[in-house]
């Protein structure tokens, strides 16, 4: 199981939102106690977990996002046997790629955070958050939005030493500006998600774990090469369309709708797990 380290301080975030946290109300001179600070605005506060997420992440999740590339750039390695590359191959080799690449995303921002918040809310440790006098959806968001972009050097490295292998053009790499948020949104709130909404830690480790298995079953291998039914729980992952338009991009001639109509269902898929993961941060905190 993977090392969760504690949470950020709370004065910490707070003092980065300008808002205040409160140990002990004094008494107002009516005998009341005094109202407390206003909450931070969602932005900033936002903002600030996002800056302090990512400042642990660049120290504790270095290793974990080699290991994440290694393992990708490995599954190319052994795929390269049995994949022709070159893009007249019958697009194996461009779903290879594409899928990996795309498997450093559910590496960190599925499998990690999944661990992450499953770790946080068995420990207590979700008792800082509640501390601090911003919304929840800046907690749920801003922490998932910085572990999926830890993940851009990572996938960046991967699509280029996999098309360098596989004798793909790097023309459409530029592409990934938008994979990379998108599926991390996609991704990082369901993995959010399942952390939170899992009434144990362990169980929230295989939940990313099995999250993670079906990224590579069924992202790596083309999809035309699934039966069926397998096929139908492959639309079911949001990353797939994420790994469909990126291997779109590795084509000579890639088909531009189809490369913007795959971004926009993996945009409208994160931000309904996004909601998900700010829905069951609320609930879990108010437990």
């Amino acid at each position: 199981m993977t090392d969760i380290s504690t949470d950020i301080p709370a004065a910490r975030v707070a003092a980065r939102t300008g808002a205040a946290v409160t140990a002990v109300l004094p008494a107002a001179a009516d005998g009341g106690p005094e109202p407390l600070a206003p909450a931070a605005r969602l932005w900033p506060a936002l903002a600030a977990v996002y800056r302090a997420q990512l400042s642990r992440a660049r120290v504790a999740r270095i290793p974990l996002l080699f290991v994440a590339t290694f393992q990708s750039i490995g599954i190319m390695v052994l795929m390269r046997g049995v994949v022709d590359g070159g893009t007249g191959g019958g697009g194996e080799a461009r779903a290879v790629v594409a899928g990996s690449a795309v498997l450093v995303v559910a590496f960190v921002a599925l499998n990690l955070l999944a661990q992450y918040f499953g770790q946080l809310r068995a420990s207590g440790g979700l008792d800082h958050y509640a501390t601090l006098p911003v919304p929840g959806a800046a907690v749920a968001l801003g922490t998932a939005a910085a572990y999926a972009s830890f993940t851009a050097p990572g996938v960046l490295v991967t699509a280029v030493t996999g098309a360098l292998m596989y004798q793909l053009p790097l023309g459409g790499l530029w592409v990934l500006v938008a994979v990379v948020p998108l599926a991390g949104a996609a991704l990082a709130g369901l993995g959010a998600a399942l952390g939170l909404l899992a009434p144990r830690a362990e169980l929230a480790t295989l939940c990313g774990q099995l999250g993670m298995s079906a990224a590579l079953l069924l992202g790596v291998l083309p999809a035309w090469r699934l039966p069926e039914p397998v096929r139908w729980l492959r639309d079911l992952l949001p990353s797939s369309y994420g790994v469909d338009a990126l291997a779109e991009t590795f084509g000579t001639d890639p088909d531009w709708a189809s490369v913007a109509a795959n971004l926009a269902v993996c945009g409208v898929v994160g931000v309904v797990a996004l909601a998900l993961a700010t829905w069951a941060y609320r609930r879990a905190a108010l437990r």
